[in-house]
C-alpha cells in the first residue's frame, strides 16, 4: 500500500483553512496548558501583524485554523514558526515529564516529531466555503466521538462565541466576512 502525502501550498494575504496533527494522533493537546501554548503563540503572530486569525478550535489531538499569513517571520512562514515553536515548547514540557520518548522518530535530521508533517491548507476563496469550514470546526468540539462540550458554544478553545456573540475571548479574532464583502 502507498500512502500519499497531501502537499499544500499556500501564500500570503490569502485566506486558508489549516489542519495540523499532532504525531501519532496522540493527545497531546488534551491538557489546557498546551492548547494555551498555541493560543499565546497565535495572539503573538497576530499582535506582530503576521497573521490575521479569523477562526479555529484547538482538538486534543489536532487544530484546525482559518487565517492568512500576512508577513514573513523573518525567513519562516508563519506557518513555519506557530508549528516549530510550539513543538521545541511542548518537547520541553515532555521532556521534564519523562514523555518524549512517546514523540521520538528515525529520521537523519531529528530525534522527536510533535507534529504530523502533512499538514493541509485549503483556500477559502468564497462566503459560502468560509461558512461551511466555520460550521465545521465550530461543530468539531461537540460532534462524533468528541463530545468536548454539551454545546458548541460552551467549548472555551474555539472562535464559536466570536460569532455567535461577537466575543472575542483571545483578543485576536477578526470577521472572517469581512473579507468576501461585496461577493
Amino acid at each position: 500500500m502507498v500512502i500519499q502525502k497531501r502537499k499544500s501550498y499556500t501564500s500570503l494575504n490569502n485566506v486558508y483553512f489549516l489542519t495540523a496533527t499532532i504525531h501519532k494522533w496522540r493527545p497531546l493537546l488534551d491538557e489546557n496548558d498546551n492548547k494555551g501554548v498555541i493560543v499565546d503563540y497565535l495572539k503573538k503572530l497576530s499582535e506582530e501583524k503576521l497573521i490575521s486569525v479569523y477562526g479555529f478550535v484547538l482538538m486534543p489531538n489536532h487544530f484546525h485554523l482559518i487565517w492568512s499569513q500576512d508577513k514573513m517571520n523573518g525567513k519562516e512562514t508563519p506557518q513555519g514558526s506557530l508549528l516549530k515553536y510550539t513543538a521545541h515548547t511542548f518537547l520541553k514540557q515532555l521532556k521534564l515529564e519523562n514523555r518524549s520518548f512517546l514523540y521520538e522518530v528515525i529520521s537523519g535530521n531529528k530525534k522527536h516529531e510533535i507534529w504530523q508533517r502533512d499538514s493541509l491548507s485549503i483556500e477559502i476563496y468564497s462566503r459560502k466555503v468560509a461558512k461551511q469550514k466555520l460550521a465545521y470546526i465550530h461543530s468539531n468540539p461537540v460532534s462524533g466521538k468528541w463530545q468536548l462540550a454539551k454545546d458548541y458554544l460552551d467549548y472555551h478553545f474555539s472562535s464559536a462565541r466570536f460569532y455567535e456573540y461577537a466575543q472575542d475571548d483571545f483578543g485576536f479574532l477578526h470577521n472572517l466576512f469581512t473579507v468576501f464583502d461585496g461577493e
